[in-house]
């Protein structure tokens, strides 16, 4: 077996929950293992396990119909492409089960380019949480506390709309951040067909454009004897 053979990612399933979680353990820079799950991924180069995918009942309440499902979990060594491969596998799995609807979380600042390639598309912006501790359930705090996550979906053609804003304004806001430079102007959140919009307007979409095509500035060269 060569080593280009050797290296090239696999899909294999995981035994049981507690692999799974002592995979997270091992892997995961900021989250727990979580409380239970429906199945989980795992993906390997060779022998060697370079990361695992948990995939569970959504958190969010207004998602958990029967037909949805969410990956609470995506852990790995750094292995390039290895997360779009559990990202992949774990939609095309829970389509084969016959849920509708795959759900998932990243960090603000997190790229979502592994989510992309394999054609999930974002959602929406959600608050920042201070944290997940109330006066009526006690609970410690989390990694994400603070921070501003995206969502993130796969669908199948005949998957539900999704639950109308007003209903789950308690934890996501109704609105995308424009990505054009210098604006980030929050929009309406619009889940309609095709390709989310990632700009406010036409304007910022253009000055978006030109930033792009502008010639990066480079520092001037001293010629001998000290004039440029």
């Amino acid at each position: 077996m060569t080593a280009r053979t050797q290296d090239r990612l696999r899909i294999v399933p995981v035994r049981s929950f507690d692999e799974a979680c002592a995979l997270v353990d091992a892997l995961h820079r900021h989250h727990r293992r979580p409380q239970g799950h429906k199945f989980s991924v795992r993906v390997v180069a060779g022998v060697r396990t370079v990361g695992v995918a948990i995939v569970g009942r959504p958190v969010a309440r207004s998602f958990d119909n029967g037909f949805t499902v969410e990956v609470t979990r995506v852990a790995t060594d750094g292995t390039p492409n290895a997360c779009s491969a559990l990202y992949g596998a774990a939609w095309r799995s829970a389509a084969e089960q016959g849920y509708r609807r795959i759900v998932t979380y990243t960090q603000d600042g997190e790229s979502g380019a592994s989510l992309r390639a394999v054609g999930w598309r974002q959602v929406a912006v959600l608050r920042p949480r201070s944290g997940w501790d109330t006066p009526s359930r006690r609970r410690e705090g989390r990694g994400t506390d603070g921070i501003a996550r995206i969502l993130w979906e796969q669908t199948r053609v005949d998957a539900e709309p999704l639950p109308p804003i007003d209903v789950l304004r308690h934890e996501m806001r109704n609105e995308i951040l424009c990505a054009a430079i210098g604006c980030g102007r929050p929009f309406p959140l619009r889940t309609g067909p095709g390709r989310p919009a990632r700009y406010c307007s036409d304007a910022c979409r253009q000055r978006a454009h030109r930033a792009q095509r502008r010639p990066r500035l480079t520092a001037p060269t001293t010629r001998p004897g000290g004039t440029r």
